[in-house]
């Protein structure tokens, strides 16, 4: 079996960052975090997470995140499963996040999209089928 652990975003505040993604995981927690540097820079970096993944942010960032309206090479977003896509909704935007963008109309599936602190898009979807074949039709 193979499956995402975590992923590794850089920022150049961890507290702002952490306003997104406490509001969207609630039972999430800090995990454990130290100084260091990367490549001769000081930074700071914690995980934020479950027992089973996590989030690693690292606040050496510098500049603006890239043009997600633009073609260049990067991220484009990344996306959650959540089990209840209205609370998500509800507790990012009493969090200040407004709705980026709203998905794609679908009978087995419904999704959204927010921009975090940093301008990464992050996408949460909601099944609304367990049969493979209509989660993934498209």
């Amino acid at each position: 079996m193979i499956h995402l652990e975590h992923i590794n975003l850089v920022v150049d505040d961890i507290p702002k960052a952490l306003t997104f993604y406490q509001a969207a995981f609630p039972h999430w927690r800090v995990r454990g975090g130290d100084k260091g540097t990367w490549y001769g820079k000081p930074r700071n970096w914690i995980h934020f997470g479950d027992d089973y993944q996590y989030i690693a942010f690292s606040d050496n960032g510098e500049g603006e995140n890239r043009d997600l309206t633009g073609h260049q090479i990067g991220l484009a977003h990344f996306a959650f499963v959540v089990s209840d896509l209205d609370a998500v909704i509800t507790r990012l935007t009493q969090a200040g996040f407004p709705i980026a963008k709203e998905g794609m109309e679908d009978p087995y599936r419904r999704n959204i999209y927010f921009f975090d602190a940093h301008g990464f898009e992050v996408e949460f979807v909601e099944y609304l089928s367990d049969i493979p074949a209509e989660r993934n039709c498209y």
